[in-house]
């Protein structure tokens, strides 16, 4: 009897404690640093009607997480903020530089680490804050990261909650500015589908003079030799000859061929690097320590 009694008991002060625990919000204990993203300059002549600026950033990577989305991400979250512990302070470094210069900004993925409700909130605030342009990174739609084969079936279990978090399609978008057509493209997992290729053919039938935004930058052999320094080693690049599919394959030949891409814009690799995709073709990669301040006449 007195064990029923104690067990009621003890039952009972469980579920005040589990009651007013949810009552609060426990967030990570993550290391943060001060901003050390520097701007740099940079003027391509595309042909617009008039001249304009953008900020080009990249692989903020905030990794922010309470416990709304559980232990597991809130341990996640802890660790991720020791390799970058400046994203905080870096995100808000550039929008004040880019509120400052009047630019829009442009991001090119992997804004956040991973996907937690305060990170999604950290993103919308962005976007509610400034005028931006993103195109998804991988990251995007990591719901812990390296824990599966990320595919479309994977991104899609997070795509409708993350695409909530932003104002632009952040799989295909286009955004007219001053006569030149942004086109923000998703190519995160490597490879372009049907649909994007499809779409981005009617954006180029416009005869516009195009920028393109993607997160994974195209093949080009000094890019590919920059990064893949020993045998074996990924690339992490778009389009590398022989490791892309069919549609990627004619996306490829598409943006290499038309004469309305005058630049493209990506991240992925954390480092700085300009190459030429073809001779006529400029492919700009930022890194995520860097906000690129781009005028464009």
């Amino acid at each position: 009897m007195m064990n029923t009694i104690w067990a009621k008991i003890v039952a009972f002060f469980t579920a005040i404690a589990a009651f007013f625990s949810g009552l609060f919000v426990y967030n990570a204990k993550t290391v943060t640093a001060p901003a050390n993203i520097s701007f740099q300059s940079l003027t391509i002549d595309v042909g617009a009607d008039e001249p304009f600026c953008f900020m080009h950033l990249s692989d903020t990577h905030l990794t922010l997480a309470d416990s709304r989305d559980g232990r597991r991400k809130v341990k996640l979250a802890e660790s991720r903020s020791s390799i970058f512990p400046w994203a905080q302070a870096n995100l808000q470094a550039a929008i004040e530089k880019s509120q400052e210069l009047g630019c829009l900004i442009v991001h090119t993925g992997d804004q956040i680490d991973f996907v937690s409700q305060k990170n999604l909130e950290a993103a919308k605030d962005f976007t509610d804050r400034c005028d931006v342009i993103m195109a998804a990174g991988n990251h995007e739609f990591s719901l812990y990261v390296g824990e599966a084969k990320e595919d479309a079936a994977y991104r899609n279990q997070s795509l409708d909650k993350v695409q909530a978090a932003f104002k632009n399609d952040i799989r295909f978008s286009s955004r007219k500015v001053n006569g030149v057509n942004l086109v923000s493209l998703d190519n995160g997992y490597y490879q372009i589908e049907q649909w994007q290729l499809d779409r981005l053919r009617e954006e180029l039938a416009l005869g516009m003079p195009t920028i393109l935004l993607l997160h994974v930058p195209l093949y080009a052999e000094d890019l590919y030799n920059a990064v893949v320094t020993e045998p074996g080693m990924p690339s992490y690049l778009m389009s590398v000859p022989g490791e892309q599919d069919e549609i990627t394959a004619q996306a490829y030949e598409l943006i290499t061929t038309s004469p309305n891409i005058r630049a493209i814009f990506a991240g992925h690799l954390h480092m700085n690097f300009v190459t030429m995709v073809t001779p006529a073709l400029p492919q700009y990669v930022t890194a995520c320590d860097t906000g690129r301040i781009v005028t464009v006449q």
